[in-house]
């Protein structure tokens, strides 16, 4: 047993969501979104290595050797599976573990809008699903992928770096591919997917140019792809994707876009105003023609004033703030952690002070 377990046990035990094992610290958890530190001595350079090293498999140490990082999945039997990120830094070799949870919740159980019901269930286009770093996107596509399998004959094709959640066929097929243990990379995955019938596909990470053309391209033979990226609202999703490209390619990409492109969810998590768990928070924004209209004039700035005047049509859209304060309003939210994530803290702050008293 490697002498890390115990902490992952702990981690694992207490409902952590991450594990910071880093030299020249003491081990930090990650609980509700807050760092706090576990009662345990400074690590050496030497008792970090150590830790770390006996853990990773002999290819992974030649991995980390070779690259000075490592990305991994940990099991530990009885206990539950680790994303595993070991790292050199200026105090010496670290490592952070996110637990994998053994069961997929349902968009039911994660509390998400109708309308990520409703993109699931297309069958063709680019949705996005995007957010900063840590606000759940793994989870949130987890539980789509869980929705599609469930409830339709398909052939799903995920493609991930590491495999998280372990999805097994219900009503369709589930092909899951590790970049670096299963592909070369993401772009190599998706250019060989299309010769694997897929009718959906799942990009773990939109990184780079290659992949995202790449996807771009399988949306357009009529494959649904569900992709995931980092930003922080709906229009710079889109402006990431444009940007990314050559600028002789942009009008092009603009137009392709404004037709294929089916929805974006901008995930943050917000704190539960019982103290226990978090809520993911939902900036939607859906295929309309006034959408692929900003979207092919260049006008994406005037996106986020179209989702405030989109958010109570009924369309299923809404603005990151109309989310907040839907569920300030139900109680699941405080009006302090409301105003920490707004756009307009102001904003909510003045509908607040309308709503009625307890």
């Amino acid at each position: 047993m490697a002498r890390i377990d115990s902490f992952l046990r702990l981690v694992a035990n207490q409902r952590v969501s991450d594990l910071h094992f880093h030299a020249g610290n003491v081990p930090i958890i990650r609980y509700e979104g807050e760092l706090l530190p576990l009662p345990f001595r400074v690590l050496t350079e030497l008792e970090a290595e150590r830790f770390l090293l006996e853990m990773m498999t002999p290819a992974q140490r030649e991995e980390f050797e070779r690259n000075l990082e490592v990305d991994f999945v940990y099991e530990l039997a009885g206990v539950g599976r680790f994303r595993a990120n070991v790292f050199l830094q200026s105090q010496g070799p670290g490592g952070v573990f996110r637990v994998i949870r053994n069961t997929i919740p349902t968009l039911k159980e994660l509390l998400l809008p109708p309308a990520v019901r409703t993109l699931t269930q297309l069958n063709n286009g680019l949705v996005l699903v995007t957010g900063p770093t840590g606000s759940g996107k793994s989870t949130t596509l987890a539980a789509m992928v869980d929705e599609i399998n469930k409830t339709s004959a398909r052939h799903v094709i995920s493609i991930e770096d590491p495999i998280e959640y372990l999805h097994y066929p219900v009503m369709g097929a589930i092909t899951q591919r590790q970049v670096g243990k299963h592909a070369e990379s993401f772009a190599a995955a998706l250019r060989s997917s299309l010769r694997e019938s897929p009718d959906v596909l799942v990009v773990g990470e939109m990184r780079d140019l290659e992949t995202i053309a790449l996807a771009i391209a399988a949306a357009e033979t009529g494959v649904l792809v569900i992709g995931t990226l980092h930003s922080n609202s709906a229009a710079k999703a889109i402006d990431r994707i444009i940007d990314v490209l050559p600028e002789e390619s942009r009008d092009q990409i603009r137009s392709t876009l404004s037709v294929l492109l089916r929805g974006v969810l901008a995930q943050h998590l917000v704190k539960h105003a019982s103290g226990e768990g978090r809520v993911a928070v939902l900036e939607i924004l859906l295929q309309s023609h006034a959408v692929a209209h900003l979207i092919r004039e260049n006008k994406i700035f005037q996106i986020e004033g179209y989702l405030d005047s989109a958010s109570n049509d009924g369309s299923g859209m809404q603005s990151l703030d109309a989310a907040l304060f839907r569920y300030l309003r139900s109680g699941l939210i405080t009006l302090e952690d409301a105003l920490k994530f707004a756009n307009y803290p102001e904003a909510i702050k003045r509908l607040a002070t309308e709503l009625p008293e307890e």
